[in-house]
């Protein structure tokens, strides 16, 4: 019984999370972030799929791009979660680099037969109305240019909640562990379309 588990969970299709800190528990319990979540998520609910968490803290579009042919090669994902762009905005990156990396990254893992799914980002207000606006539309010209899957903003219901930071870290960056599963309830329905079968 136990080969045939191993043996069914090998051949499930792989969810591959390309992120930053956002993703990589930065600050939490080890297993209460929300990619632990969602893979809690999917042996629940179905169907059958791996994830395989990439992210790393503080890694920005760049540092998603070069990383990725090897990630596509070693765990040949069907679906890629791109979860980058928030690091660019803090450091300043032209938007125009933001979105040639994330129109890069969404062009490998096409190349590489997986379906993809973006996760979009806000700026603060305190960045100035026309900067946030720009940066919004990258992750919405993107999924258009690609045609595909974009959830607008990864953190609604955290960062626009009434008590906002009443969900984030003291550094009043970083989500806390409450806010995680709503994190996860802004992906899961656009990624279960995506394990569909075609």
């Amino acid at each position: 019984m136990a080969l045939a588990q191993t043996a069914s969970t090998t051949k499930a299709p792989l969810v591959l999370i390309v992120g930053d800190s956002l993703s990589a528990e930065y600050g939490l319990r080890r297993g209460s972030g929300w990619v632990a979540l969602l893979q809690a998520e999917i042996d629940r609910q179905g169907p059958a799929a791996r994830v395989v968490n990439a992210s790393i803290s503080g890694d920005t579009t760049s540092g998603g791009r070069s990383r990725l042919p090897a990630l596509l090669r070693q765990h040949q994902p069907a679906v890629v979660v791109i979860e980058l762009g928030g690091n660019d905005a803090l450091r300043g990156l032209p938007l125009t680099m933001t979105q040639d990396n994330l129109n890069d990254m969404t062009r490998q893992s096409k190349a590489a037969g997986a379906r993809v799914l973006l996760l979009g980002m806000e700026m603060p207000p305190n960045y100035g109305t026309q900067y946030s606006e720009a940066f919004k539309r990258v992750y919405t010209q993107v999924a258009q240019t690609h045609s595909v899957a974009l959830v607008p903003f990864f953190l609604t219901g955290v960062a626009d909640a009434p008590d906002p930071l009443a969900l984030f870290q003291s550094d009043r960056i970083h989500p806390n562990e409450q806010a995680q599963p709503i994190m996860l309830r802004n992906v899961w329905p656009r990624l279960r379309r995506l394990l569909a079968p075609r």
